[in-house]
């Protein structure tokens, strides 16, 4: 089962989405104030490795795309491997972007990024 970012509800001060899911492909959380503790460095390592195996996992895809042979057997697994891995990483960013800190500003500056950049995405397309 992928990660379904609309299945997870808002961030909650205090609680971590954790890299895996519950019974029925359902978000787990972690309460707790230890940022050491032993299920908070357990949900560190899986990201880690959830990481790492996205890079392989796109090595692999870019090799299987870069081959003019590749059969629709091969496409079909490199990209269910890259959907599955990509559910991964947006676990991961949405997990630890949530625990960012709040800037003093409320964020202001962080839009105010957005806008200045907003312009050049618009040239591009």
């Amino acid at each position: 089962m992928s990660y379904d970012r609309d299945a997870v509800p808002a961030p909650v001060p205090g609680l971590r989405l954790l890299p895996w899911a519950g019974e029925g492909g359902k978000p787990c959380f972690l309460s707790t104030d230890v940022a050491g503790g032993v299920l908070s460095r357990l949900a560190d390592e899986i990201e880690a490795e959830q990481l790492c195996d996205g890079a392989d996992v796109l090595r692999g895809a870019e090799a299987v795309l870069d081959d003019g042979k590749a059969g629709e057997h091969a496409l079909r697994r490199a990209l269910r491997a890259t959907t599955q891995s990509f559910g991964d990483v947006l676990r991961v960013a949405d997990s630890r972007g949530a625990r960012l800190p709040v800037a003093a500003d409320g964020g202001q500056e962080a839009d105010d990024r957005e806008l200045r950049a907003e312009p050049h995405m618009t040239e591009r397309t």
